[in-house]
């Protein structure tokens, strides 16, 4: 890393040239790779989770490098040696914002037909007939509004009649904005079924495409970071999925699991993304149907 020293005497030349530094716009792959491989444990994540999504975080990494007059990974360690609070600069690039409505089709066909109805149906003979689910890494909304889109739009009466409450969290408080606002590009859509598409947005300007009113009613977003703080629960359903199992490392992914046992009801469901697995142990858990990214607690 440079250091200028600035002076107020007299006897420095001020015809004298300055160095400039020359801060790449973007970071060399091989470069990235290790700084992360160094970075990310220290953060408590794991790099298999980020290898196919590292170049999300190494484009943040370049534009912090340029700002801070950086021109090294070497020089960036340093800095985080000096810099402690950098770290938390660092974290924050470390969030993925990959997603899309109906992501993992196969996981909400299974959902739609086999779980929500069921557990819908087991509620409405309850004194207490809300439908409770928690979103964990909810994102742009994406997640939550696909499940009240599907709720809505079900076959199933049991369904249709619950009372859905869904608490959506993230840590991305500009991904939480959008999803207040609820205004989407047509290319979030790709997975969505045409007739959930045609029913629940409406066509505004630029083709971006807003939802409904009726579709956003009972969705409570809040900003929480997973690892430090939770909704209490307890929930019906909870969707932590492509998050935890994904990015963290195992001592976190333990951790996190406990809890999101602790808040899921008896033969609630637990879903997780469909390339995920827990942390290897044994849990109260078993598999919801032939679909293993839905796990039902026993």
């Amino acid at each position: 890393m440079v250091h200028f020293q600035h002076t107020t005497g007299g006897d420095v030349d001020s015809r004298a040239p300055r160095k400039v530094l020359s801060c790449p716009s973007v970071m060399r792959d091989s470069s990235c790779i290790d700084f992360l491989q160094w970075a990310l444990p220290q953060l408590g994540y794991r790099w298999a989770g980020f290898r196919r999504v590292r170049r999300q975080v190494c484009k943040r990494l370049a534009r912090r490098w340029a700002e801070l007059e950086i021109d090294s990974q070497g020089a960036y360690r340093r800095y985080l040696e000096t810099r402690p609070d950098e770290w938390a600069v660092l974290d924050g690039f470390c969030r993925i914002t990959v997603s899309r409505f109906y992501r993992d089709r196969e996981v909400w066909r299974v959902l739609g037909e086999e779980v929500l109805p069921r557990l819908a149906a087991k509620v409405s003979t309850t004194s207490h007939a809300d439908l409770r689910v928690w979103s964990a890494g909810c994102g742009a909304g994406e997640e939550p509004y696909t499940l009240s889109m599907l709720c809505r739009e079900s076959r199933a009466p049991s369904l249709r009649e619950a009372e859905l409450r869904v608490v959506a969290t993230d840590l991305d408080s500009h991904q939480l904005r959008r999803a207040r606002r609820a205004i989407f590009p047509p290319g979030s859509m790709h997975d969505l079924p045409t007739n959930l598409r045609s029913v629940a947005f409406e066509e505004i300007d630029n083709g971006n495409l807003r939802l409904r009113p009726a579709y956003r009613r009972g969705i409570d977003f809040r900003c929480q970071d997973l690892r430090r703080e939770m909704p209490r629960g307890p929930f019906h359903v909870i969707l932590c999925r492509n998050l935890a199992f994904t990015y963290f490392a195992e001592p976190w992914q333990r951790q996190i699991l406990a809890q999101l046992l602790d808040r899921l009801c008896e033969r609630g469901a637990l879903v997780l993304g469909t390339h995920e697995r827990l942390p290897k142990g044994v849990y109260p858990l078993t598999s919801w149907s032939t679909c293993k990214a839905v796990v039902e607690k026993t």
